[in-house]
């Protein structure tokens, strides 16, 4: 199973490639932006995206629509800030398969890619 974790902040992308490990997840890559996203998903197969939403080029929920729009159908996790129903119920249409707030725990993100991609095969 291999994931790509895109934010723009490099501490966060560790917290959540360091929570990805604990879930299972040991195959990752990192993207700093949407744009960096969209690009890393024309290259290469994902199983799993955990998108922030709040960065610098392409924000994570136009990253996500245009992911969509592309075509590509692979599951993601909107990991950010923001917290209104609102912004939840925006990522939900724009075809968001689940939605996690920081901060999160380990255990927290683990759930959610269970949830979305199943127990992955140790």
């Amino acid at each position: 199973m291999k994931a790509l974790v895109v934010d723009d902040s490099l501490t966060i992308r560790r917290i959540v490639i360091k929570a990805l490990g604990m879930a299972g997840i040991q195959e990752t890559a990192e993207a700093g932006d949407g744009l960096e996203a969209i690009n890393a998903l024309q290259k290469d197969k994902f199983d799993l995206v955990l998108l922030d939403w709040n960065m610098p080029k392409m924000s994570g929920i136009d990253a996500l629509k245009k992911m969509r729009a592309d075509g590509f159908k692979t599951p993601v996790i909107m990991v950010t800030t923001e917290a209104e129903k609102t912004r939840v119920i925006e990522a939900i249409k724009a075809g968001a398969n689940d939605y996690l707030i920081k901060p999160f725990s380990p255990d927290q993100l683990a759930a959610k890619v269970r949830n979305i991609v199943g127990a992955p095969a140790s």
